[in-house]
């Protein structure tokens, strides 16, 4: 099959596996194939799918990966201040390193809008359909939403990471409290602890609940830049730390607090 074919196929059995999409009709245009293709992952349940659906989207994906560039960590550009850190703005999907973070909600199944331009929804597509189900079942044995400033740990899948860490940062929709400053510090120790334990010896962070969860970018990355010096201050691994970055205006504030 062709990338192109591979992307059809795609398309047509996701549409078989509910009624409802019986009256859409696959556009001629490339983009918006992968728009629909996208959509259709996006809003499918956590269920099983066949071992040939499986094999044809990680080929289709990891082609689409190597189209897009994979980013080596390791060879970033670490700080002057401290060569254990690293600041990078770009896709967080394309970076090959032992794990990323995901800025996760409490049911740690994605995000459920198709093509929304958040990390949740773009971790989840270019992972592939079996994140979605990985983490169902952490959910159902778990019996309850994942608490705030708590993590967990996946394969990446399709991602050049080894590792997802899903956490979920506190939601601001008030003025700014200690308890939401405690809460997002505890997302990033929850982060580092976990990768330590799993053998990771670098992460990459993105600037968790800063986004559609509205805590303030500068308090924030202040806090980001604490937890991880003292966490590296006090323990061997991991041994790199990448604050990922996804606009300039984030990457100056990082570059101002980092010196």
């Amino acid at each position: 099959m062709t990338h192109a074919e591979k992307r059809i196929y795609l398309i047509q059995e996701l549409l078989k596996e509910n009624p409802k999409y019986k009256d859409i009709e696959i556009p001629a245009d490339p983009g918006l194939q992968w728009r629909l293709l996208r959509s259709l992952m996006n809003v499918r349940p956590p269920l099983p799918a066949s071992k040939e659906f499986l094999q044809i989207q990680d080929a289709y994906l990891q082609e689409l990966l190597a189209r897009r560039g994979i980013v080596d960590a390791d060879k970033l550009e670490r700080t002057a201040a401290d060569p254990r850190l690293a600041v990078w703005k770009g896709d967080i999907t394309r970076l090959k390193i032992d794990a990323i973070v995901n800025a996760a909600n409490s049911g740690l199944e994605g995000c459920w809008q198709p093509c929304h331009d958040c990390i949740d929804n773009c971790i989840h597509t270019y992972s592939g359909i079996q994140l979605r189900l990985y983490c169902h079942e952490l959910m159902v044995k778990q019996g309850r939403p994942e608490p705030t400033g708590r993590a967990k740990i996946t394969p990446a899948f399709n991602l050049p990471a080894k590792y997802i860490l899903h956490t979920v940062g506190p939601v601001i929709d008030h003025p700014l409290t200690q308890q939401d400053c405690d809460l997002l510090a505890s997302c990033y120790r929850s982060c580092l602890e976990l990768a330590a334990a799993n053998g990771c010896r670098s992460i990459a962070f993105c600037c968790i609940s800063t986004g559609v969860f509205r805590f303030p970018k500068e308090k924030a990355a202040a806090i980001a830049i604490e937890q991880v010096k003292k966490f590296l201050a006090q323990n061997p691994s991991p041994e790199y730390v990448v604050f990922n970055v996804f606009t300039a205006a984030d990457e100056a504030i990082y570059r101002k607090l980092l010196g």
